[in-house]
């Protein structure tokens, strides 16, 4: 990993043939574009192929793509971007048979998707569905989360239908603020029924096969702003990943990731794509990245120095801790480490 590369870094894009990019939080917040994300992502499509993956579940592929168009992600198509609807449809199509009718919570991005590919979409548990599949949309009420219940009643493996959940992404980053997401909403039904969903979506590896079959790639770089959904997902579907602090996870996150949900790469903004990325150097219990290094003295993490750029700092404290063995408890953290000059929606 480049985390822990040689003195001399390259950009994280170096040989990357596809890059592929969360929108919440990555791209946009809310329907505006987050700052330098649409110029750092055209350069970086100049000499690779870009692609956009989304946990949203309530819009198409189509008006997704019209929305970056609108940003100035000129040359976007449907066919650029991978939706957890997508991922959720291709499970389902292995669970049930083509046609059957399925009890739908979601709005029309998971709708269109299941009626693409040849499902009856319902509303209500009393048209015995021969699934249900959950996704977010802002409309979601109390009556669909209960039809939801109703129609899950009985266990799978007691004979009940299968459950898919597009995706479990606890909050959404909206231009307002943060808000509940769908996880959210999958749990009210799961607390009801005493069941668990499958999910499609990340950080589960449907939606990143999906994309790398679709794009064919070879050497996918995939950027997140969520250590729990996108790094981990792009982990577990062995994919090298960047964590860009201009979303969900703050620094105080990133120094407390498990092994499971940590980013090749850790960026302020997308410009740093760009930027060759500093080598991470120890030499005894100091770790240096750029100009800030930090120590580990018994249970003290220790700042050596703050260097130029505070993300060195978080770069630098990350890999001292993750390299430690020791999880973030373990330790007694100044609180300049947790300082977030980083911009958030």
């Amino acid at each position: 990993m480049a985390l822990f590369g040689s003195k001399v870094g390259p950009t994280p894009l170096e040989n990357v043939d596809v890059v592929l990019a969360d929108l919440d939080g990555v791209v946009y917040a809310g329907a505006g574009a987050l700052p330098h994300a649409v110029e750092a992502l055209m350069r970086a499509g100049e000499s690779r192929r870009l692609g956009f993956i989304t946990n949203n579940a309530s819009r198409t592929d189509a008006s997704v793509a019209a929305h970056l168009r609108e940003l100035g992600l000129t040359g976007v198509q449907a066919s650029d971007v991978v939706t957890s609807p997508q991922a959720a449809v291709r499970l389902l199509a292995n669970a049930v048979p083509s046609g059957s009718r399925v009890l739908v919570v979601g709005g029309e991005g998971l709708v269109v998707e299941l009626e693409k590919a040849g499902f009856i979409v319902t509303r209500s548990a009393d048209d015995s569905p021969a699934a249900v599949v959950q996704g977010f949309t802002p409309d979601i009420g109390w009556k669909d989360l209960a039809e939801a219940a109703y129609a899950l009643a009985l266990p799978e493996e007691e004979g009940g239908i299968p459950w898919i959940a597009t995706n479990t992404d606890w909050t959404i980053p909206q231009a307002r603020g943060i808000a509940p997401g769908n996880g959210t909403l999958v749990s009210a039904v799961h607390t009801a029924v005493g069941r668990l969903a499958t999910v499609a979506g990340k950080p589960e590896r449907p939606i990143f096969d999906e994309a790398v079959t679709r794009f064919e790639a070879r050497h996918p770089l995939f950027i997140g702003d969520r250590l729990d959904t996108d790094i981990a997902g792009a982990s577990r579907a062995g994919i090298e990943s960047v964590l860009v602090l201009t979303g969900i996870d703050r620094p105080k996150h990133v120094l407390a990731a498990p092994a499971d949900s940590r980013p090749t790469y850790i960026v302020s903004d997308l410009r740093e794509l760009h930027e060759p990325y500093p080598a991470t150097r120890v030499k005894g219990d100091v770790t240096t990245v750029g100009t800030a290094s930090v120590r580990i003295d018994g249970i003290d993490l220790v700042i050596e120095a703050s260097g130029e750029r505070h993300v060195d700092l978080v770069r630098a404290a990350s890999a001292a801790i993750w390299n430690s063995g020791r999880a973030i408890f373990g330790f007694r953290v100044p609180e300049e480490l947790y300082a977030d000059p980083f911009f958030r929606p």
